[in-house]
């Protein structure tokens, strides 16, 4: 492959890292530190019965209501939660301590999926009540993100925090990479009910390797914010707010994959349930972004190239005529999520500081999670009415805003990519 210019290779944000600088060969090096090793083999477990039973949700979901809206429903269901309390979540997190909160949600996680699991084995348990599960569920989700990134950035130092958070991204996705295939599986073999079974085992683990974890570190200090804190933080900073609202043009982008992975399959001449293929392709190719030599600084051009070849992904999966290439994009829009999600988020954590950082995770909470509902929503209506392939490539759409703005709009794109590049002038910390 041929290099490209300098110039467009600084357009796109594919600025190599400065020699001297710390180059380790992967983020996987962070697993050197004792105490996030401890924290990221629980995380794996949680977020590998997470997608046991997401996977089994959407199948049974497709098989009581026949239809991409019933999928869609109970996805939105299962994500609306950080759009009404996504504050109080950050506000929480700063009360009680990253780890506590994390630890009670992980309790309740556990209670509910346990709770659906005897439902199901009763034969009780029908769209209502996934709906309701879906719910509460999330409610749990929504006040363990925050509570998630403060407790990573307290487990490791200063020069570590990228790689944390990008390994923290390769703990959910290796759930999404493996559990699909594992979730199917389980509901041809032994029923929907052993899914959530198991994911009520995986978070019992959790809690504990969270209690083990905390042990052994030092009391976390409380502080009292305000619920609007987070807002007023990003109305205030241009920076964060555009790459709010890129955090939430990923989550768009690559919601296709799960709510119209049935019925893709479907017209494939495929069984709905070989759509976990997909749902697995995409946390494969975010974990294997993560084995891949990280060369470029994270900035706001970088976010926006990595989140215009998601779009241009995910246009190509829904268009697909065989399983094969729907996989393939699935793969590739695993990898360009993978990039631009940790360059946003490594880069709201550096533009908020350590005593702003829960707050404006919350709002990054409800920007990730909480535009999930509003893309499964369009999904699971426009699918009806203009068909997969449009439903696809709409939801695409923004994906490629960010990139247009850079190259059609360059006085503006290079006053945008100036206020979101703060990192690009610390070439000590992690590179992408």
């Amino acid at each position: 492959m041929l290099p490209l210019p300098t110039r467009l290779r600084a357009s796109l944000g594919l600025v190599s890292v400065r020699k001297g600088g710390d180059q380790p060969t992967t983020a996987w090096w962070v697993l050197g530190n004792r105490r996030f090793r401890l924290y990221f083999a629980g995380s794996v477990t949680s977020d590998l019965g997470t997608w046991l039973q997401n996977t089994a949700q959407v199948l049974l979901a497709y098989r009581l209501g026949h239809s991409v809206l019933a999928v869609g429903l109970v996805t939105c269901a299962q994500f609306s939660s950080p759009l009404v309390i996504g504050p109080w979540a950050g506000v929480l997190a700063d009360r009680f301590g990253g780890r506590r909160t994390l630890l009670g949600t992980q309790v309740a996680a556990g209670l509910i999926a346990l709770l659906l699991g005897f439902l199901e084995f009763a034969h009780r348990l029908d769209e209502i009540g996934l709906v309701g599960g879906a719910v509460l569920s999330g409610l749990c989700f929504t006040f363990a993100l925050p509570a998630r990134n403060v407790t990573v950035r307290r487990l490791v130092m200063a020069d570590e925090v990228r790689a944390a958070y990008v390994m923290d991204a390769v703990s959910y996705n290796l759930g999404r990479a493996i559990a699909p295939l594992m979730s199917i599986a389980i509901v041809v073999w032994v029923g929907y009910g052993w899914a959530f079974i198991g994911n009520c085992a995986s978070f019992a683990i959790f809690t504990a390797v969270l209690w083990k974890v905390g042990r052994s570190g030092a009391p976390e200090p409380e502080r009292r914010s305000r619920i609007m804190d987070g807002f007023h933080i990003a109305f205030a900073d241009g920076r964060i707010m555009i790459l709010l609202l890129m955090v939430a043009a990923v989550t768009v982008a690559d919601d296709p994959i799960l709510v119209l992975g049935p019925a893709l399959a479907t017209r494939m001449h495929a069984p709905p349930s070989l759509s976990g293929w997909f749902i697995a392709a995409l946390g494969a190719g975010s974990v294997l972004g993560s084995l891949r030599r990280p060369k470029h600084l994270p900035s706001l051009r970088l976010a926006a190239t990595a989140l215009a070849l998601l779009g241009m992904s995910m246009v190509v999966f829904v268009m697909a005529p065989w399983m094969w290439i729907g996989v393939a994009a699935a793969v590739g829009a695993g990898i360009s999520a993978l990039v631009a999600n940790s360059a946003t988020r490594t880069l709201l954590s550096k533009a908020a500081g350590p005593e702003q950082v829960a707050a404006v995770m919350a709002i990054w909470a409800i920007a990730w999670a909480g535009s999930k509902p509003f893309a499964s929503l369009i999904d699971g209506l426009l699918a009806g009415w203009v068909g997969v392939p449009w439903t696809g490539i709409i939801l695409a759409a923004p994906a490629l805003i960010p990139v247009t703005v850079l190259f059609l709009l360059p006085d503006l794109g290079r006053k945008f990519a100036r206020r979101g590049n703060v990192l690009e002038d610390q070439p000590s910390l992690v590179p992408l």
